[in-house]
């Protein structure tokens, strides 16, 4: 996976000032929840205005703010903050009386989205291995890009298995959809084009020469979902 961005205090090319990684953080767990800032301003008790500075403008912000913000959207404050970045996610206690439910094909292909970070599986002569990749996503295909020869590139010509998951430690509760499916390698230049045309083009986060273009066909999809009680 690629290298993360810098702490976008400065501004960019555009001459606009970048958002910083608490703004961005909390621009994405915002729109994962579908929220738009004046329901955010509504939870915290603040202005619209104020939460479209806080997702675009670097700055300090109050901790009794942070923490209604936190609250607001359904996260903690190490979260937004990012001290749980370096960290695996799932390190908090189950909460009391969880529930393993089965989720719908449709929903798994609502949660799996149209681009993310998935974990594909590969087995050669090495054995079994898991590589993350940047994927894009319509209703019967994963696709993601990588180098020839890499691990993720081992797929090819294979039933592999693709997994896109989210935990929330918040509540300690999250959702995994599971893809089983042959992968194959795209080479013709005018089918390739037409992956670009039709779900745009997966941008590996580790950068380089990646442009092997790998497609996994799902003929199986399955999701499960941990569910807590009094949980948002």
């Amino acid at each position: 996976m690629a290298e993360r961005s810098g702490t976008g205090t400065g501004t960019g090319g555009s001459g606009a000032t970048a958002a910083g990684d608490f703004g961005r953080r909390v621009a994405a767990r915002r729109a994962y929840l579908g929220l738009s800032r004046e329901d955010v301003a509504l939870r915290t008790a603040s202005a619209p205005g104020y939460i479209e500075y806080v997702e675009t403008q670097p700055g300090s912000h109050g901790m009794g703010f942070v923490v209604r913000l936190a609250h607001a959207l359904e996260t903690t404050v190490d979260e937004l903050t990012g001290g749980t970045v370096d960290l695996p996610p799932g390190t908090g206690r189950a909460a009391g009386r969880p529930r393993l439910l089965e989720i719908e094909q449709e929903e798994c292909w609502t949660l799996v989205g149209r681009h993310g970070v998935g974990r594909v599986v590969v087995s050669d002569a090495h054995g079994p291995a898991v590589y993350p990749v940047n994927y894009v996503a319509d209703r019967h295909t994963i696709t993601y890009r990588t180098s020839p020869g890499s691990g993720p590139a081992g797929a090819a010509g294979k039933e592999t298995a693709f997994e896109v998951d989210h935990i929330d430690d918040a509540f300690s509760r999250g959702w995994s959809v599971l893809v089983v499916g042959e992968a194959r390698a795209v080479t013709d230049p005018e089918a390739i084009e037409r992956l670009r045309e039709s779900a745009g083009s997966p941008t590996p986060w580790a950068g380089g020469e990646r442009d092997l273009w790998i497609v996994v066909t799902a003929g199986r999809v399955t999701g499960r979902r941990i569910v807590t009680a009094g949980s948002p």
